[in-house]
């Protein structure tokens, strides 16, 4: 008891509930899909479980960070903060899911770029009215959005119909995919070096510093719990979708994303909310970041061993959705000030994308 009682102390109360939650989660995850449950509960029960499991994997990268470093800490935040989203992606292209895959992971960048962001400028314009924050951190941000924007452009624009590189989608993707990896590695330095594009840690209690041993079983613990619920959530989540009848890009853009990014949604806002808007906007805006120059390009890669690839060819609906998002965004934190009413501008965009989707076919059972 005194052991249990001691680990509880050095980890701390927040993530021994997430701990005991994810194990909850997965555990009747498991319980559900043996027993041959409805699938939308085995869908709603794993996507908590995911939840939980991210959660514990930002609370240990975190705890490392402590040991390396503010700018360390962005980089691990970086290669670990989207372990379940890669799981995801990972899993439903193997399901040949592609088009889910792909509204996901530009959903993922909406949910952040304007609901989250959106939600901590209300939370935090009306409590504190108006909030500044660091100019020159949030400019390099938006400006690498920007450029993502300009690397979806052009292959959807250079593989149309009668351009230069029709036929030559899965080509072109992989030349761009590349360049914005490359892109994202020479960011690294100057993150661990503490530039303004670095990411900000947040730990969300004060305690002791866990040990090295620990933060480092309870990182691969959580990563391997998070490969494995992520198959199940895939699993059920066609026939749970097919049972709504929600269609294919609703699925992806709305409540795969959010559910991908519940917590770093809460933690963002919260920050907001205690007037850190600095933190608020790097923890926001770096997660838009992390899945558009580093979890994008290297999913397209991976996916050259899966039965369809994904490519950076989109929809001019999902192509304008993402360019508009940067837009605004840019727009609204250029000027190193924020108010309630520019984030209820940016949940309003966020709100028209997901209406224009929530119509489409079906996805099929």
């Amino acid at each position: 008891m005194a052991s249990v009682t001691g680990l509880v102390a050095t980890i701390g109360r927040r993530a021994t509930l997430l701990i005991l939650a994810a194990t909850a989660a997965t555990i009747l995850t498991f319980v559900l899909r043996s027993a041959g449950a409805d699938e939308v509960g085995v869908f709603v029960v794993s996507a908590l479980a995911l939840g939980a499991l991210a959660a514990i994997v930002g609370e240990a990268t975190d705890e490392l960070g402590y040991r390396f470093g503010p700018g360390a800490t962005g980089v691990l935040q970086s290669a670990l903060g989207n372990l379940p989203e890669l799981f995801i992606s990972i899993f439903a292209l193997q399901a040949g899911l592609v088009v889910l895959v792909q509204t996901a992971l530009i959903g993922s960048i909406l949910a952040n770029t304007l609901l989250v962001l959106g939600l901590a400028f209300i939370a935090g314009g009306l409590r504190h009215g108006v909030q500044r924050f660091v100019r020159e951190r949030v400019r390099l941000i938006a400006t690498l959005l920007l450029l993502y924007v300009a690397a979806l452009t052009i292959p959807t624009l250079a593989t149309a119909p009668g351009a230069p590189d029709q036929g030559h989608a899965v080509e072109l993707s992989v030349i761009t995919s590349v360049v914005l990896l490359i892109v994202f590695g020479a960011s690294i330095p100057f993150s661990i070096a503490g530039g303004p594009g670095a990411s900000a840690s947040v730990h969300m209690e004060e305690g002791p510093v866990w040990p090295l041993s620990l933060a480092l079983g309870v990182l691969a613990l959580s990563g391997g719990a998070a490969a494995l619920v992520s198959d199940w959530f895939v699993e059920a989540l066609r026939p749970a979708m097919a049972a709504i009848g929600l269609s294919e890009a609703f699925v992806g853009l709305v409540i795969v994303a959010i559910a991908g990014n519940a917590v770093e949604h809460v933690v963002g806002v919260q920050m907001a909310y205690r007037n850190r808007p600095d933190l608020a906007i790097s923890l926001i805006l770096n997660a838009s970041l992390q899945v558009a120059l580093a979890l994008i390009p290297a999913l397209v890669i991976i996916s050259l061993l899966a039965p369809a690839p994904l490519t950076l060819v989109l929809s001019p609906l999902l192509l304008a959705s993402v360019a508009l998002s940067a837009i605004l965004a840019a727009v609204i934190v250029f000027d190193g000030e924020s108010t309630w009413l520019e984030g209820l501008s940016l949940v309003g965009l966020y709100v028209i994308i997901a209406a224009s989707v929530w119509f489409g076919p079906p996805i099929a059972g």
